[in-house]
Parts: structure tokens; C-alpha cells; sequence
């Protein structure tokens, strides 16, 4: 599990991260823990509801923005099984590449899964 700290682009707010290992066929799904519920999105290109200045996606009511250099990361890595929890509105922007993303990802170490990528 990866765990880090930054400040929300847009709300400013200081927002708590983590990359929890996700079982194969999983996707890349995020989860709201300051929201109450089943507070999860999944990223999917159907889920994006706004792209004015980074992009967001929404699900049931529940919305996360500013996705893009935490999925740049993801994609490079070629990581696509992960639960991303979040505890505030949007993925930090850190350093505003994917660049500390995948830093903190590598460090971690990743877990090649036993099936086929889909």
C-alpha cells in the first residue's frame, strides 16, 4: 500500500492518498472515504463528467477530479488493477506531472498479477 499527501489543485484542500493492491479484472477504481457510503468510481471513459481544466469523473452521485497524472502514472507503469482511496474531492496535484506518482509507485514495488491483461 502507497500512502501520500498534497494539496487539491481546485479545492485547495489538503487530501490524503492511497494505492491499495486491486484483485485482477478490478480496473482502476477510486473510493471517497470523506463521503458516506459505498463512495467509489470506477475510471472508465464513460464516467468523465467535465474536462474544463483537468479532467473529472462521476458515478452514483460521487465525483473525483484532477484523475489525469495519477492515471498518466498508472498507464506508464502499465499498473490497471488498483483501488485509489482519496479523502477529499480530487487526486493531489503534487508536483503537476506523474512524475512523484510514479516515484512513490516504484518505491512501493508492483505486483505482476497471474492472468492476462485485459
Amino acid at each position: 500500500m502507497i500512502w501520500g499527501t498534497g494539496i487539491g489543485l481546485h479545492s485547495g484542500r489538503k487530501v490524503y492518498i492511497g494505492l491499495r493492491p486491486a484483485p485482477v479484472n478490478t480496473g482502476i477504481v477510486f473510493h471517497r472515504s470523506d463521503l458516506e457510503g459505498d463512495a467509489y468510481v470506477r475510471a472508465d471513459p464513460l464516467h468523465v463528467v467535465d474536462t474544463r481544466l483537468s479532467t473529472n469523473i462521476g458515478e452514483g452521485g460521487v465525483r473525483v477530479g484532477t484523475i489525469e497524472h495519477l492515471m498518466s502514472a498508472l498507464a506508464g507503469l502499465g499498473i490497471d488493477n488498483v483501488y485509489v482511496d482519496l479523502d477529499g474531492p480530487e487526486v493531489p496535484i503534487m508536483d503537476g506531472s506523474a512524475a512523484p506518482f510514479v516515484f512513490l509507485i516504484q518505491c512501493a514495488g508492483i505486483e505482476e498479477q497471474g492472468a492476462p491483461k485485459r
